[in-house]
Order: structure tokens, then C-alpha cells, then sequence
């Protein structure tokens, strides 16, 4: 009976805070990545949107080599930030660059993450 007590006493988090892959901006991955410094957040955030916006108008060229290397440099910057759902979406399109409509999902990816960041910069 006291191990039951003690298994319900003190639950097993030996990771901390649970990243949330729910959300478009993993914020608790943020605040670590920039010690909880909110302007700071804020800056990298919307160097983010920026660099984000300029991948998804080289995804477009017609040159593969340019193609390949947005692609990774936005893979990059995403995992930076926690915007989990622009690194899924640009995790699959990197497996395969033909596919316009994974190409697509990237950018409504983007937008989101965007739509995101501009409602925290009020």
C-alpha cells in the first residue's frame, strides 16, 4: 500500500516542462533557448518570420541547389524557435522537393507561425 502512495505522491517529470507540440510556437522552448528574456523572444521570433518569409521565396526558385539549401536553412530556424509545425512541414517537403503540395503546406505553415508572432508583438 505505501508504494501506491508513493507512486501517486510525486510524479515521474524528470524532463521539466513538456514541450507543446500542440502549439505553433513552442514557447516553453523558446524561453530556454533565450533564458526567459522576453524581449529577446520577441526579437529572435520576428527575425524568425523574416527568415522564414525570405525561404519560402527561394522554395520557389527553379534552381535545386537553392531550393535545397532554404529548405535546410528553414529546417534550421525552426527547430531554433519550437515552430514545431513549419519543421514538420519543411521536414516533409525536404524529403521530397517535387511535391508542391508539401510545398504548400510549408507555407501555410509559415503564415500561421507569422499570424502567431504578429498577435504576441501587440
Amino acid at each position: 500500500m505505501a508504494a501506491l502512495s508513493i507512486a501517486f505522491e510525486a510524479p515521474d517529470n524528470v524532463r521539466g516542462a513538456c514541450p507543446s507540440q500542440a502549439s505553433i510556437i513552442d514557447l516553453v522552448h523558446l524561453a530556454r533557448q533565450t533564458m526567459g528574456d522576453k524581449a529577446l523572444e520577441l526579437d529572435v521570433l520576428q527575425m524568425f518570420a523574416r527568415q522564414a518569409r525570405s525561404a519560402l521565396q527561394e522554395l520557389s526558385s527553379d534552381n535545386v541547389d537553392t531550393v535545397i539549401a532554404s529548405a535546410h536553412r528553414l529546417k534550421g530556424t525552426a527547430a531554433s524557435v519550437g515552430a514545431s509545425r513549419v519543421l514538420s512541414a519543411i521536414t516533409a517537403y525536404e524529403a521530397d522537393i517535387a511535391d508542391a503540395g508539401k510545398r504548400a503546406a510549408v507555407g501555410a505553415a509559415v503564415i500561421e507561425a507569422e499570424n502567431f508572432i504578429l498577435k504576441l508583438c501587440r
